[in-house]
């Protein structure tokens, strides 16, 4: 599949889509009517300068538009949006699905549950669609002006989720194509080459352990709100992992990741621990958290958030660790550092979490028990 469709304008959309047009894929990037904006800058030329350690050049994009239409005219779609933007992809992809099309949430964290519940995929006329999600981002990117962006990183373990799981290894074997390169181009000044160029993609065995093993939510709420003080004392800055994630925070990660865990394991999945996590997708050393991420060159280079209202807490807190409480809370988990992190995130911003959260009601899931959960990630028919 060479051709394929980029759903989305924001910072890892514009990445990928240079990283894999200049690797020689016709890219149409298609981003939503209400963020047409993001698109501006390179609507006249089409192009965009990337880089970094992957490819680096002016990446010319073959299609840009914002018909829903036009985008989903290829077959492999690649949705790669914050988390509260599924919804809003998801209705405008909808009309235009068809057999064939396999929609990928980059990633997904338990998206694609969503996502199979907003278009009706358990009911005749679009069983034939194949949804999947991605444990993490491809890339540790940035736009750094509005028409061009910077990777620092790319991930060395992809891990992915797809429903029904049956399809797995056929959208394995895409995305291998898609991301697992020959190598990371020349190294950033000052920095050695990377040990281990390619990124692999890996199969989950279903879409709940992918979706239970995003790394994003485990890290970034405890990080952003044990370090509020200074990120709104110097406006972000900041290096987040290497000044930030001290050893106290790890410990409330740690704890954080023991209640992920119990999660999986009240399914029967054995989840990674996070440091683990960490070192398999490339991050840094092996080691504990702490060691892993202050051995990062990728994850040492980011500096914090400007301000408490950010991504790390308004997608990672309501996707991320609420979802995971309301799925703890009906399998019957303790799930009181997920709760807690929440109630905190809420009072700091002012703003109601668990009212504006994904659910278990908007995972379609809802009353599911342990066996009917599994029967219905592999199958996808309820």
């Amino acid at each position: 599949m060479r051709d394929l469709t980029i759903l989305g304008g924001g910072n890892t959309a514009f990445a990928a889509a240079a990283n894999l047009s200049l690797r020689g894929f016709r890219v149409t990037l298609c981003e939503h009517p209400s963020f047409a904006w993001t698109l501006d800058p390179i609507r006249d030329s089409g192009v965009i300068p990337l880089d970094g350690v992957a490819e680096r050049g002016k990446a010319k994009i073959h299609r840009l538009t914002t018909n829903f239409s036009e985008g989903l005219e290829n077959d492999l779609l690649l949705t790669i949006v914050p988390a509260y933007a599924h919804k809003p992809f998801a209705e405008a992809c909808r009309p235009h699905l068809r057999e064939g099309h396999i929609l990928v949430l980059l990633p997904g964290t338990l998206g694609t549950l969503e996502v199979a519940s907003i278009l009706g995929l358990d009911q005749a006329g679009h069983s034939q669609v194949i949804l999947a999600e991605t444990d993490t981002a491809p890339y540790v990117c940035r736009k750094v002006a509005p028409d061009a962006a910077h990777i620092w990183g790319v991930v060395t373990s992809l891990g992915v989720g797809v429903l029904p799981s049956g399809e797995s290894n056929r959208v394995a074997e895409l995305l291998s194509d898609i991301f697992t390169i020959d190598g990371l181009g020349p190294a950033e000044p000052g920095t050695e080459a990377s040990a281990e160029p390619n990124t692999a993609v890996s199969l989950y065995s279903n879409v709940l352990e992918c979706g239970l093993s995003s790394m994003n939510p485990v890290v970034h709420p405890p990080g952003v709100l044990m370090n509020a003080g200074r990120v709104e004392y110097s406006k972000g800055d900041f290096f987040f992992y290497e000044e930030g994630v001290t050893p106290a925070v790890c410990q409330v990660i740690y704890a954080l990741d023991a209640e992920r865990r119990a999660i999986g394991e009240a399914l029967g999945l054995d989840l990674t621990p996070v440091d683990q996590a960490f070192h398999e997708a490339g991050f840094g050393p092996k080691g504990d958290l702490w060691s892993t991420i202050n051995g990062s060159r990728m994850l040492t280079q980011l500096r914090a958030p400007g301000a408490m209202d950010t991504r790390w807490l308004t997608e990672d807190v309501p996707y991320g660790i609420a979802a995971w409480g309301s799925l703890a809370d009906q399998l019957g988990v303790s799930a009181s550092v997920m709760h807690s992190l929440v109630t905190l995130a809420s009072a700091a911003l002012g703003e109601d979490f668990l009212q504006t959260s994904r659910t278990v009601d908007k995972l379609g899931i809802a009353g599911m028990n342990r066996e009917e959960l599994l029967s219905y990630v592999t199958s996808g028919q309820k």
